[in-house]
């Protein structure tokens, strides 16, 4: 179990109470149960260099404060960085490497990692990247210059599912950092500190504020010094962070998580085995079915398996946004983890970047869904008018 900092409400506390008022103290002067949104540039001194705690929002607010110390304990870490997107979050710690140090990657990401990775850090930082299916042997790969594993479980837009305790053992001899995308999974579902991760991220726009109105990010640590020292330093001097009423949005999202995520993996489940008996389609992927290759690993590090599935559609693209366009309660949108249902073509939108470069893994037929709170009965009499149609 990683080491973290006290809890102000207890470290036994369950996650559904941590959810509601981690991180969330009421305001000192008026008592406001919520935190305010502190909407303030600057903060002033009783005379020059005394003050309380705060000098300058890029530096430090206390709104999103709160939101670190919040993220921090739902992923039992000991400290928790924002930032103004998820993106924003992994070039932060990409900052820590040095130009001609070298990453083992996920093969399935991302496709606005993917980007960051090959057409900004490789280019403009000459960091070296290799991707590579972290369930083989990849410690072959590993070289002197190795300096982080990059991890997601579940991966985007693929579902592979890794094993976090196996990578953090073999990553850990080699004094390698290693970093978990865990967007997709959320604290609820898994917390990769207490599998021996080093840093967990965090695209908030998706399941921690659930809403769909706020772009954020993260990055959620361990007890390492150095560290939190690095990154703190690189996030005051890039500015990369979210505005206070963003932190205020976050939070307030926060306090449903569990909630949600209870209901998203409802949800998740019962429309993955509906659409395992649709003719029209195959390959369904969602990791708490039968047939997921890595089922087995999903089912010990994971408490719930999310509201993200996959298949693949008997048809050509044309055909496929067709049949989109005939569903009438699913969105067609990029982003998931709101509290609506979504569908996605990661060939034609959020994997259009890399579809026909070397990152190509993902099949053009590929369907994603987002897999909302709504009620499931709902949700699966839409698909199957859709295609009935």
């Amino acid at each position: 179990m990683v080491k973290r900092k006290k809890s102000n409400i207890g470290d036994k506390t369950h996650f559904e109470t941590k959810a509601v008022h981690a991180g969330v103290k009421p305001e000192s002067v008026t008592g406001a149960v919520m935190t305010p949104i502190f909407a303030s540039s600057t903060f002033a001194h009783s005379s020059p260099g005394n003050h309380k705690g705060y000098e300058y929002s890029r530096t430090q607010n206390p709104t999103r404060k709160a939101l670190e110390e919040s993220l921090a304990e739902l992923e039992n870490g000991s400290k928790a960085f924002a930032f103004a997107s998820g993106v924003a979050a992994q070039s932060a710690i990409l900052e820590t490497l040095k130009p001609g140090d070298h990453v083992i990657a996920f093969d399935d990401l991302y496709g606005g990692t993917f980007r960051l990775f090959n057409e900004i850090k490789a280019k403009s930082a000459n960091i070296e990247f290799t991707f590579t299916d972290l369930n083989k042997n990849f410690s072959k790969l590993i070289k002197k210059n190795t300096k982080m594993i990059w991890i997601e479980t579940p991966t985007n837009p693929l579902l592979k599912i890794t094993d976090l305790k196996r990578i953090a053992r073999i990553a850990k001899k080699k004094k390698i950092l290693t970093v978990c995308d865990n967007t997709f999974a959320t604290p609820y579902n898994q917390r990769p500190l207490d599998f021996g991760i080093d840093v967990v991220n965090h695209s908030t726009t998706k399941y921690i504020n659930g809403h769909s109105d706020v772009i954020g990010g993260c990055l959620v640590i361990g007890k390492n010094k150095s560290l939190e020292k690095k990154l703190s330093l690189i996030q005051n001097s890039v500015g990369a962070v979210p505005s206070p009423f963003d932190c205020f949005l976050t939070l307030r999202g926060i306090k449903t998580l569990a909630l949600r995520m209870k209901k998203h993996n409802e949800n998740g489940l019962k429309v993955a085995r509906f659409l395992k008996t649709v003719k029209k389609i195959s390959n369904v992927t969602y990791p708490g079915i039968q047939g997921h290759k890595q089922r087995d690993i999903a089912q010990k590090q994971m408490n719930g398996y999310g509201g993200m599935i996959t298949f693949l559609y008997d048809g050509t693209l044309s055909e496929i946004a067709k049949f989109m366009k005939k569903l009438k309660i699913f969105t067609i949108a990029e982003s998931l983890g709101g509290v609506e249902s979504l569908i996605e073509s990661p060939a034609l939108m959020t994997h259009a970047y890399s579809n026909d470069k070397e990152f190509n893994q993902v099949p053009k037929n590929l369907v994603r869904l987002s897999i909302g709170i709504e009620n499931a009965e709902d949700l699966i009499n839409d698909l199957k008018k859709a295609f009935k149609r």
